[in-house]
């Protein structure tokens, strides 16, 4: 009776079942993943790294209280997965557009990261069941799975959505076909914990995909519902699911599973073929398709022409239009201009990227920054003529030369307008004109901002010393309660940093 004890447990597990509702609501999370961020990254202009800042908070806070939780809670649980599907998603989009690692690196480095967390899970627990979370171990394990599945979906998404050019449309419907496969093999004896793993992180394209043709304007092939209501509807779907959930305790998991982990050699042997094979056939189908669409952008770059010099014309007019829209304060149709700017833009991505990726790299921050400005909920003309005339002046000079905007190897010469910027800033404090010093330290901030590709790859140590002192020039001369003397502290530190970087 004793021994019987021993091998046999009712777990308290703290994860849901799986059942179809748990496949419903984690692609509803990831859609909201996708169009939560963009609405607070776009449409309330908070800009990638504070968006980043805010959900990686709010998502840690919510990790606290569900390792706090004893038994598996609806609301805590799928809290904590909404958030964690923004925040996943965000740190890809900072590494890729934030830092300007190509999309094929950060895939290949999330993929090795969750291979790590997987093996390193088997190896101290013995199984990968989300059937046994029941210990602190275990559940750490599980948690830091999920954010790698999200971060690795959304890489491996992006790259063969955007950077390819397969689209979201034609990227989302592969993603279904290799899910129904998946699932076809799981009927046909194919590892359970396998199946689910893989299904997992297919969802995160899939969720993307739905989450991109409800939002899109209907010109472009969408609903036209937009981020912010296609974020609404499924923040309520989901919270209706989860108390659905709640009242009804249809996902709590009820098993009783043995916590005995001598299994059978054939077993272990059947299950790591099983896993070997299936990796193989992903890496042969992936890899096999990257080199194929990579080949096929190849051909139609050389077929047409190898710089970008005369094929930014149109971007170039979408933008001077939004700047008339912008001038005459009618934030409608520039709105719908960036609309139309950003469904361009991620067209053209897989022929112009591969033409010279530097450059597109510094033009994409420039129009990353014209839609936040543009849809923020409250725009500010200043901002938006400032963020539009940067980004022309970028596409008009890449367009013109088709060449690199720098090939330079230093940093020097290329920190004018910096200087520029707060030697007026530092004359409007003598003035006493902090009205004029925060317009100019926008101005400041955006022009660094679009300009941080290009400069910290130059020399990314003197680059990080001359963001030190930048950011602390925003933090004084913002203050509420201002000091002229730290501002013109802050402004003479900053200065003499950048004029010696610009010699």
């Amino acid at each position: 009776m004793q021994d019987n004890q021993s091998k046999l447990k009712v777990l308290l597990n703290k994860v849901p079942e799986v059942t179809i509702f748990f496949w419903i609501i984690k692609i509803l999370c990831t859609t909201v993943g996708e169009t939560f961020a963009d609405f607070l990254n776009f449409n309330l202009g908070f800009g990638l790294t504070l968006t980043t800042i805010l959900m990686g908070v709010a998502f840690f806070i919510i990790l606290f209280f569900q390792f706090r939780t004893t038994k598996y809670v609806p609301a805590i649980y799928w809290t904590t997965v909404v958030l964690i599907s923004v925040f996943g998603t965000l740190v890809t989009d900072n590494v890729t557009d934030g830092m300007g690692i190509p999309l094929e690196f950060s895939t290949a480095f999330f993929s090795v990261l969750l291979g790590l967390t997987f093996l390193f899970w088997y190896l101290s627990e013995k199984t990968l069941s989300i059937h046994s979370i029941f210990t602190r171990k275990r559940e750490l394990f599980y948690w830091l799975t999920i954010l790698f599945t999200f971060a690795l979906g959304t890489a491996v998404g992006d790259l063969f959505s955007e950077q390819l050019g397969f689209g979201y449309f034609k990227t989302g419907i592969t993603v279904i076909l290799i899910i129904g496969c998946i699932f076809l093999a799981f009927k046909m004896k194919l590892d359970g914990i396998l199946s689910f793993w893989i299904a997992y992180i297919l969802t995160r394209p899939l969720g993307a995909s739905l989450g991109d043709y409800l939002s899109q304007p209907k010109v472009n092939g969408g609903l036209g519902l937009g981020t912010t209501v296609t974020s609404v509807i499924f923040l309520v779907a989901i919270l209706a699911i989860i108390v659905f959930l709640a009242v009804t305790k249809i996902d709590i998991n009820r098993k009783i599973e043995t916590t005995e982990t001598n299994k059978t050699n054939v077993i272990k042997k059947n299950v790591l073929t099983q896993t070997i094979v299936t990796l193989c056939i992903f890496l042969v189908v992936g890899i096999g398709g990257y080199t194929w669409r990579s080949n096929s952008i190849v051909s139609e770059t050389i077929d047409s022409q190898a710089t970008l010099g005369g094929q930014l014309t149109g971007f170039v007019t979408i933008e001077n239009d939004m700047l008339k829209n912008v001038n005459s304060n009618n934030f409608t149709a520039a709105k719908k201009g960036a609309d139309n700017l950003e469904t361009q833009w991620d067209s053209s991505e897989a022929k112009l990227r591969k033409i010279n990726g530097t450059t597109w790299t510094k033009i994409d921050g420039t129009i990353d920054i014209v839609l936040a400005s543009v849809r923020s909920s409250n725009p500010d003309v200043n901002k938006s003529k400032t963020a539009l005339s940067n980004s022309l002046s970028v596409l008009n000079g890449a367009n013109k030369s088709g060449s690199k905007i720098s090939s330079s190897t230093t940093l020097s010469g290329q920190l004018t307008e910096f200087s520029t910027i707060e030697n007026d800033m530092l004359k409007n404090i003598n003035s006493n004109d902090f009205a004029s010093i925060k317009q100019e330290a926008d101005v400041l901030e955006t022009k660094w901002d679009s300009s941080e590709p290009r400069l910290r790859k130059i020399d990314g140590t003197t680059w990080t010393k001359i963001d030190g002192t930048i950011d602390i020039v925003l933090a004084s001369v913002r203050s509420s309660n201002h000091n002229a003397n730290k501002c013109k502290t802050a402004l003479n530190n900053s200065l003499s940093v950048i004029n010696k970087a610009n010699k």
